[in-house]
């Protein structure tokens, strides 16, 4: 969580001047890696051997030792487990988690862990909670300038662990209202956003989530000002969240996140329902 978000007041400001941004966390993934590596070879453990026990390749675990990929919570945990190194593992979890996120994300992301409630209104692409594994790929595949495959592939697991948000218990309340030029642009193909529409009328039809389109054809619209998402967290605080091209702005002042909120609720009732929007990517399917 960035400091600001705790503060009651203000705009959290974090930036990201492309590709490079993932290496603000790159300190913490190494000194991670050269910990684990220590721990390993004091434990007189061969990579292979180490990494039949956690449940990965030789070639993973030196990825880990290198820095150059980094362990979901889980893997950390086991590794900790199997090394017997009494947490000295687990204590980097948090650190390394939030590393795997671009520098402009990381308080949003920490915002997610911690919501009741988040509203997200989308006017480019499927919002991120809501994509697939290749919807991913394709979007990320797209980025200018280009970023490298490690870059992606790291994005992909961070992406796919925010997910788990639809699974938590007790459940948030989860709103999403998408422009209609949103679920009809083919990126990464036809089969691409076959797969996509299929997975938001799956998610569409979850208690606690609702899904809705704003139609092309609608003549008035709250949203004209761009994408925003609006957090409410368990202790009750409301965040406003706003992102483009590399850079993103945390609202933390209770009036404006208020405002947001209200604005939101407004798009809302401009846009299709939550039954007219699934129907009507049903029909988009069809006509795929």
């Amino acid at each position: 969580m960035t400091e600001g978000a705790d503060e009651g007041a203000g705009t959290v400001v974090a930036d990201d001047a492309g590709q490079a941004a993932d290496t603000s966390g790159q300190a913490v993934v190494i000194a991670f890696g050269q910990t684990l590596k220590t721990l390993r070879v004091r434990a007189g453990l061969e990579r292979e051997e180490f990494g039949r026990r956690i449940g990965y390749s030789a070639s993973t675990v030196a990825s880990y030792e290198q820095g150059r990929r980094i362990p979901s919570p889980r893997t950390i945990e086991r590794a900790d487990e199997v090394l017997d190194a009494g947490g000295l593992l687990t204590v980097w979890k948090e650190q390394v988690e939030r590393a795997q996120y671009p520098v402009f994300f990381q308080g949003m992301a920490a915002l997610e862990k911690e919501a009741i409630e988040l509203l997200s209104y989308d006017t480019l692409v499927v919002k991120g909670l809501l994509q697939t594994e290749e919807y991913m790929r394709a979007v990320l595949a797209m980025r200018r300038p280009p970023l490298d495959q490690e870059t992606i592939e790291q994005r992909v697991a961070a992406r796919l662990t925010r997910q788990d948000i639809f699974d938590r218990h007790p459940a948030p309340l989860l709103s999403f209202v998408m422009d209609e030029s949103v679920v009809r642009r083919r990126l990464g193909g036809r089969n691409v956003l076959r797969g996509q529409l299929e997975h938001l009328l799956l998610v569409g039809r979850k208690r606690n989530v609702e899904i809705q389109v704003m139609p092309l054809d609608c003549e008035e619209s709250a949203g004209v000002d761009g994408a925003f998402t609006v957090v409410t967290r368990d202790d009750g605080k409301t965040f406003a969240y706003t992102e483009a091209q590399g850079s993103s702005t945390l609202q933390t002042d209770p009036q404006q996140a208020a405002l947001a909120a209200a604005r939101y609720g407004i798009i809302r009732s401009q846009a299709l329902t939550p039954r007219e929007s699934l129907e009507f990517v049903e029909r988009l399917l069809g006509e795929l």
